[in-house]
């Protein structure tokens, strides 16, 4: 039988020009920062263009780099990427000039777009500058949480997955998870998907642990292969049968800088969590209209919580793990 279980930055995506590049994000603080400031001395810093009466300098370029960097540019791509970043910025000054000989940097619309953009940086280096002040991890807490997580590390594994996202109102998911525990096969699962109309599409994935929810970890764990597990989602469940697996641990060694890194974000999310609560106790707050009071409360009230785990057993027959190569366990937590 197949059995089923309970489970449960600084610029946004644009409206009119899809996901915004790195570089237009870059370029786009740059501009901001001098919004208003063309008419300044820029004796500091190096022209490295000058696009009709605006120069684009180095120190430009040199910020668009540095967040390359960050994303992982190695030093010796940065000649190369900075002519590249230059004639990017070339181009977006030129775009930038028409604009405003259109009058188009004074439509409300864009008005209020760089005015949300100023609040988010401004925003993020609050939230950087209070992070600064959370402590490093140290030794015992990183081999306390090694230890706490050994289907993370100790016990890892690689699985072969099979997901099938169903659309199902609210009140099918019960007949559904009845359904999955009841089929003899996935198959036997997907014929009564196909027969009582539901619509849903199937995918493949071979995921490493640490690809998996962090709250759904314990739960992937329990699984043997060829056992399922059925998850509430936004448009219905989601159903994932763990085709084949196998093990991949990860020494503490290994995972100690991957533990170091996720430990010391955590500590600075909670730092700045613990600020923001304490700005709020302290200010006066307001609701009004539409956002009054009662939907004030609505919005703050805690998410329902997830049934608990049913135990699982796995069919008559259940397909290996096929072959996996270096590059399926290679993001995640960036272990390598």
């Amino acid at each position: 039988m197949i059995s089923s279980l309970d489970g449960r930055g600084v610029c946004r995506e644009s409206r009119f020009g899809g996901r915004i590049t790195l570089i237009a994000l870059a370029a786009s603080l740059v501009l901001l920062a001098g919004c208003g400031d063309k008419n300044k001395d820029k004796s500091a810093s190096q022209a490295a263009a000058k696009v009709n009466k605006e120069e684009i300098t180095v120190h430009q370029i040199d910020f668009v780099l540095q967040l390359q960097q960050q994303r992982g540019l190695q030093p010796e791509q940065a000649e190369v990427a900075g002519k590249q970043i230059l004639e990017r910025l070339i181009d977006q000054e030129l775009a930038v000039q028409k604009a405003e000989d259109l009058k188009l940097d004074r439509d409300p619309r864009v008005v209020q777009q760089i005015e949300a953009a100023r609040r988010e940086i401004i925003a993020r280096a609050y939230i950087e500058k209070t992070g600064e002040a959370a402590s490093k991890p140290t030794d015992a807490e990183i081999k306390a949480y090694y230890e706490a997580k050994p289907a993370l590390f100790a016990a890892r594994r690689i699985y072969s997955l099979q997901e099938i996202a169903i659309e199902a109102k609210p009140e099918q998911v019960a007949t559904l998870r009845e359904q999955l525990g009841a089929s003899k096969s996935i198959n036997d699962f997907v014929e009564f998907l196909k027969a009582n109309g539901y619509r849903f599409a199937g995918n493949q994935a071979v995921r490493p642990a640490e690809q998996l929810p962090l709250n759904l970890l314990d739960t992937f764990a329990k699984l043997n292969d060829g056992q399922a597990v059925l998850l509430p989602s936004a448009t219905g469940a989601q159903v994932v049968l763990v085709v084949g697996s196998r093990s991949e641990p990860v020494d503490e060694a290994r995972a100690k800088p991957a533990i170091e890194q996720f430990l010391s974000n955590d500590a600075k999310r909670k730092l700045v969590e613990s600020d923001i609560k304490a700005l709020r106790a302290a200010a006066k707050i307001e609701y009004k209209g539409k956002f009054g009071p009662a939907a004030a409360d609505a919005a703050s009230a805690p998410p329902a919580t997830a049934a608990a785990p049913a135990p699982v057993s796995p069919p008559p027959s259940a397909a290996s793990a096929g072959g996996l190569s270096a590059t399926d366990i290679s993001k995640g937590m960036g272990l390598k």
